[in-house]
């Protein structure tokens, strides 16, 4: 099983560095310089379940194209087995074109989740760690800088990937400090 979504658009966008202080101990005011670069990036992953590895993709637009590709990565990285693919019902994933797609390739199955229930796919957990670890704090230029990070994030993600469990664990069990033995 495996749990595939999209990220985006992620957009390079540039903050200027923060200002510093005047040799004489002011602060240096500096008018805020925010830009957006014109290109849209949009990251698409999917969590294998059973061991917690992760595949990323970056494409440049959201469409059957590209998520067919996605596909196509996903089915040389899994070699052996069916392939269930848990993924939300976009009209990239239920096209005519992937549907003709899936046709030459038996092995992949989807498995769509109701609308509203995003909730009952694993990805979405995941991507909570992944913005922490790719994006967050972070300024992009171009679009290479924003695959780099999701090239980089994922590999250190999944050299400490552990198998995924929808739910909370349940809590440890305490044990007694002291037992007391009463006699009569």
């Amino acid at each position: 099983m495996i749990c595939a979504d999209e990220l985006g658009p992620v957009i390079p966008r540039t903050f200027p560095p923060a200002p510093a202080w005047s040799p004489d101990g002011h602060r240096i005011k500096a008018e805020l310089d925010y830009s957006r670069g014109p290109e849209k990036t949009w990251v698409y992953e999917a969590l294998r379940v059973r061991d917690g590895q992760q595949i990323t993709m970056a494409a440049s637009s959201r469409n059957s194209v590209f998520y067919q590709q996605f596909l196509q990565q996903i089915e040389d990285a899994n070699p052996t087995g069916e392939l269930w693919i848990v993924t939300d019902n976009l009209s990239s994933h239920n096209s005519l074109s992937t549907r003709t797609w899936l046709e030459d390739h038996p092995r992949i199955h989807h498995a769509f989740i109701p609308v509203g229930a995003c909730w009952l796919n694993l990805q979405e957990g995941w991507w909570r760690i992944f913005r922490k670890a790719a994006l967050a704090g972070r300024s992009f230029a171009h679009r290479d800088d924003i695959e780099h990070a999701t090239t980089l994030a994922t590999s250190q993600l999944n050299s400490r990937a552990t198998a995924w469990v929808w739910g909370r664990p349940a809590p440890p069990t305490r044990r007694l400090r002291r037992r007391y033995v009463y006699t009569v």
